[in-house]
C-alpha cells in the first residue's frame, strides 16, 4: 500500500512477519541490522493489531514514538487492501490498520515474497548449498519451503534496471501434489480420502509430515489411533522407527521433486533457495542425495537440474531482512516521484 506522506529516511520502520504459527516483529533504521526483535506465538493473538500493541506495549512505545513506516510479510494471498490469512483464523485491513497506528507507509507482502527479496543481500554464511552447479548471475531464483503451510516465491531480474529484481508472489504450495512411483500414487489416494485435493502443502509442510506419516501407516494397515505431531515424528526417526524413517525420507524425496518443478518452471539458473522452519528442525535426518535425485529426475531435463544449485537458507530471519529491502526500494520510489 502506497504512502502519503514519506517518513524521514533516519526513522525506525516497524517490520513484521507473520506466518502460521510464529510473529516475530523488530525495529529498523534503513541502512542498519534489525533490532528489538520479538518472537511470538501467533495463538497468543487475536490478530495484527492485537500482537501490534502488545509489542509496542513491551517496548514502552507511546503513539508519538511509534514507528510511521511499516511493513509486513503475511502467510497467504496478498491482494487489495483486506487481506485473510491462508493457515490462521485473521482477517487484516490494511486501511485499518493505517489509521490505527498512524502508518505513512505500509506495505503488506507475501512471506515468501519477503524471504525472496533478501536472497540477493544473504552472506555466505547465511546459507548451505545442498548440492548443483555454480549459480549463473542475473538469472530467476526460487524460494520455497515448508513451515505451517508451504511457501513459493521468485525473483526475476529487471532487465532494464541492472542489480534490481522483482519478487514474484505465487500460492504455488497449493498445487497438485505429483506422484512420481507407485509409493507416491499410493500415499496420494489416501490422501485423497480425506482432504479431496491433495495439493503440495499437504504433504510438505510441519502438517503435512503429519498427513505422510498417518498415509503410510494406513498403507502399512496399521492405522494410527491418534496422528503424531510433526516433533514426535521427527524424534521417532532419529530413534530408528521404521514409519517415521520412511515418512521423513519419502518428505525429502516429494520436496525434491516440488523444488525441480519450481526450477524448470522459473528457470531458475540462480538457484533455488530452501526457507521455513521444517528443514533445520530435521537436522542431519534431511536427505540431501535423495532430495537431489528426486530434483534433477525430470528425463530429458536431467542435466539442466544437475547444474542448478539448492541452498538451505540458514539465517533466522531472511523475511525481515527482505522486508526492509521492500521499504528501501519504496522510500526511492516515493523520493523519485516527489522530486
Amino acid at each position: 500500500m502506497n504512502a502519503r506522506v514519506p517518513s524521514p529516511l533516519s526513522a525506525p520502520r516497524l517490520l513484521g512477519d507473520f506466518g502460521g504459527t510464529t510473529v516475530r516483529l523488530a525495529l529498523q533504521k534503513p541502512g542498519e541490522p534489525a533490532r528489538r526483535i520479538r518472537r511470538y506465538e501467533a495463538a497468543e493473538f487475536t490478530g495484527i493489531e492485537d500482537a501490534l500493541r502488545h509489542y509496542f506495549s513491551e517496548l514502552r512505545l507511546r503513539p508519538g514514538q511509534q514507528p510511521q513506516a511499516a511493513a509486513f510479510a503475511i502467510a497467504g494471498p496478498v491482494i487489495g487492501t483486506r487481506i485473510r490469512m491462508t493457515n490462521l483464523p485473521w482477517a487484516i485491513s490494511l486501511p485499518a490498520l493505517r489509521r490505527r497506528f498512524g502508518f505513512h507507509t505500509l506495505l503488506a507482502i507475501n512471506d515468501f515474497a519477503a524471504v525472496a527479496e533478501s536472497i540477493p543481500t544473504l552472506a555466505a554464511s547465511d546459507r548451505r548449498k545442498l548440492g548443483g552447479g555454480a549459480a549463473m548471475a542475473d538469472k530467476p531464483i526460487v524460494a520455497f519451503g515448508p513451515g505451517t503451510g508451504l511457501g513459493v516465491s521468485a525473483l526475476v531480474p529487471i532487465e532494464a534496471m541492472p542489480g534490481e529484481w522483482q519478487a514474484v508472489a505465487t500460492e504455488g504450495g497449493h498445487v497438485t501434489l505429483p506422484a512420481t512411483s507407485r509409493e507416491d500414487a499410493a500415499i496420494v489416494a489416501e490422501l485423497q480420502k480425506r482432504f479431496g485435493h491433495v495439493s503440495a502443502e499437504r504433504v510438505l509442510s510441519g502438517p503435512g509430515l503429519a498427513n505422510l506419516h498417518d498415509a503410510l501407516a494406513a498403507l502399512a494397515g496399521t492405522p494410527l489411533s491418534a496422528p503424531l505431531a510433526p516433533a514426535a515424528i521427527t524424534r521417532a526417526a532419529q530413534r530408528g522407527d521404521k514409519l517415521a524413517k520412511r515418512a521423513v525420507t519419502l518428505f525429502c524425496a516429494m520436496l525434491g521433486t516440488v523444488a525441480g518443478n519450481l526450477a524448470l518452471t522459473y528457470g531458475a539458473q540462480g538457484g533455488v533457495y530452501i526457507a521455513g522452519g521444517v528443514v533445520p528442525k530435521l537436522g542431519p535426518l534431511f536427505d540431501v542425495k535423495t532430495f537431489r535425485a528426486r530434483f534433477a529426475a525430470k528425463g530429458r531435463y536431467r542435466g539442466y537440474l544437475e547444474a542448478i544449485p539448492t541452498y538451505l537458507i540458514t539465517h533466522k530471519l531472511p523475511g525481515l531482512i527482505g522486508l526492509a529491502t521492500a521499504l528501501d526500494r519504496e522510500a526511492k520510489r516515493l523520493a523519485i516521484r516527489n522530486a
